[in-house]
């Protein structure tokens, strides 16, 4: 059983991922290889002068995995309800899970499985969207939207910090109290 399955391993989903991992919540991450941000050149990214998305997605998924997410590679076919949580079926197998952060990109067919509601999107180009609220949850609880699929701009930058607070607030609810993750440099 995970504490938190991040489906999409994008700029969102990684990041989601690496905060959900580092804090020492069971992290499962499923990567389907579709993220747009693979067609990318990125140099708007703060902190990074210039990267291929390709490149961005791979860095992002090796920072979740060195913090304990384990990534399976598959395409998730569905969301059920059980009992103690969700389970996922994927092209691979199936994964049980408390709560289920979606990172889906441009596709929210996997959400309106699982009735999460949808809505019109507002960016260019991107015609329906997860309605999520300010901190990501959606109308089925334990189920959260993070990045452009829940309606934020498809910048990198934007929907890495999109998925970081949704990850910090799932975080928050299991712990019981405001998660905070900050680091300081050793002297």
């Amino acid at each position: 059983m995970f504490d938190i399955a991040v489906v999409g391993a994008g700029p969102a989903g990684a990041s989601a991922a690496l905060f959900a991992a580092k804090a020492g919540k069971h992290t499962l991450l499923i990567d389907n290889g579709q993220s747009i941000t693979k067609k990318a050149w990125i140099e708007n990214h703060y902190g990074v002068m210039e990267i291929t998305g390709p490149d961005l997605v791979e860095l992002g998924k090796k920072q979740a995995q060195k913090f304990g997410a384990e990534l399976v590679e598959s395409k998730a076919l569905n969301i059920e309800k059980s009992n103690s949580g969700f389970t996922i079926k994927t092209e691979n197998g199936q994964f049980e899970t408390k709560h289920i952060i979606l990172a889906t990109g441009l596709s929210v067919e996997l959400a309106e499985k699982a009735g999460v509601t949808t809505k019109e999107g507002t960016e260019p180009r991107i015609k329906k969207v997860i309605d999520a609220d300010a901190a990501g949850k959606t109308n089925v609880e334990g189920i959260w939207a993070a990045g452009t699929c829940a309606g934020v701009s498809v910048h990198t930058i934007i929907t890495a910090g999109d998925g970081a607070k949704v990850a910090i607030n799932v975080i928050s609810e299991l712990n019981g109290e405001r998660y905070v993750d900050h680091d300081i440099l050793k002297s």
